[in-house]
């Protein structure tokens, strides 16, 4: 096996696959990448056995073949190499020699037969949808994910699939992200997946944004996304999500209109004399304005009185400031408005003038 390439055009690659790879594996293999050659194509793939990635690129002066290579030793030559320096590897037994010009670098590799494989998927259902778009979708509702939850069915993300739309979904019990678009062409079934938090990491990691087209095919236990350069596959978790549209406040029809920025500046004002535990801020509504206030045990106290479009009088509620401060920080336009109901009700936050992007955020008893 034998390749030349630019340092810029290979280190692209390396460094799409190195993420998946596990620093602390319990099969040497999983330490590699697997590295092929064939009909002048580089193909790199890297596994943790619950995410699969696979980057390819044309390459100069190809010989074919097919080993596998320490991802993490050869990601860093390549990055601490020269800019615009040509890289050649070339194989010879159970070594791998990486040379740009005057440096030369010997690596012990493992058969390629070793390398594990990923189960073929057998799609049941496959969208098209455009990079961009993925992109927000995870983007404005990720955050919200559960982190080490024993409700192991929350440290994931939801992708919801119906019609000619598809939603995604995170929670971790205290507050829900749920942001949705449109497919150019609708789905033949309807389908719920739970993509577990690596997964989601590295697709995030992954997607550039624009109009590339995307085509994701699910299948019963995988998810796979297929981009022209890469192939990314995770396996789904598998368990029932909670009924997220049973968490969407209903009824919740107090309105209060704001400035997005002005908000949430007050908001990280206020924040700073929270308690460093709870970070609860109390909100109160009364025409025409919104009053934060925040005390700590130290007897410090914050308050914030900012402008606010609204007819609602005298409700006082809690929250925690940093579920708000991260709504507030996956919207987009710039007034929006928060849904109330009483004080011990969820409150809804989304744009002014739009529903596309909502966020639950469950009130603190102060």
């Amino acid at each position: 096996m034998r390749f030349s390439l630019q340092r810029e055009a290979l280190l692209k690659p390396l460094a799409q696959v190195v993420n998946v790879v596990e620093r602390r594996q319990t099969l040497p293999v999983l330490a590699n990448f697997l590295v092929q050659v064939q009909n002048g194509q580089l193909s790199l793939t890297g596994t943790d056995l619950e995410v699969e990635m696979v980057a390819r690129c044309a390459v100069d002066d190809a010989q074919d073949g097919e080993t596998t290579i320490p991802a993490r030793k050869l990601f860093d030559i390549v990055r601490a190499l020269p800019d615009g320096s040509k890289v050649t590897v070339s194989q010879s037994g159970d070594k791998v020699t990486v040379q740009a010009g005057r440096s030369r670098f010997s690596l012990a590799t493992l058969p390629a037969n070793d390398f594990p494989s990923v189960d073929e998927v057998e799609a049941t259902e496959r969208v098209s949808v455009s990079e961009g778009t993925l992109k927000e979708l995870i983007e404005r509702t990720a955050f919200a994910m559960a982190q080490q939850d024993v409700r192991y069915y929350l440290n994931g993300l939801l992708l919801d699939l119906a019609d000619r739309t598809l939603r995604c979904v995170a929670t971790d019990g205290h507050r829900l992200a749920l942001c949705e678009a449109e497919l150019d062409e609708a789905a033949s079934s309807k389908r719920q997946i739970i993509v577990p938090r690596k997964g989601v990491t590295e697709l995030q990691r992954l997607l550039e944004g624009g109009d590339r087209p995307l085509e994701l095919e699910i299948a019963r236990s995988h998810i796979r996304v297929k981009r022209d350069d890469v192939t990314f596959t995770s396996k789904l978790i598998d368990g029932r999500f909670p009924d997220y549209a049973a968490v969407i406040p209903i009824g919740a029809d107090r309105e209060v209109k704001l400035d997005r920025e002005v908000l949430r500046a007050a908001l990280q004002r206020a924040a700073i004399l929270s308690n460093e535990k709870y970070r609860g801020v109390r909100v109160e509504v009364s025409p025409g304005q919104l009053k934060i206030s925040a005390h700590n045990p130290e007897q410090e106290e914050a308050q914030e009185e900012i402008e606010a479009e609204t007819r609602v009088d005298a409700l006082a509620i809690g929250f925690n400031v940093n579920y708000l401060l991260d709504a507030l920080g996956s919207l987009r336009e710039d007034e929006i408005i928060i849904q109330l109901r009483d004080a011990n009700s969820s409150a809804l936050v989304r744009e002014a003038s739009s529903e596309k992007s909502r966020h639950v955020v469950m009130p603190l008893r102060l």
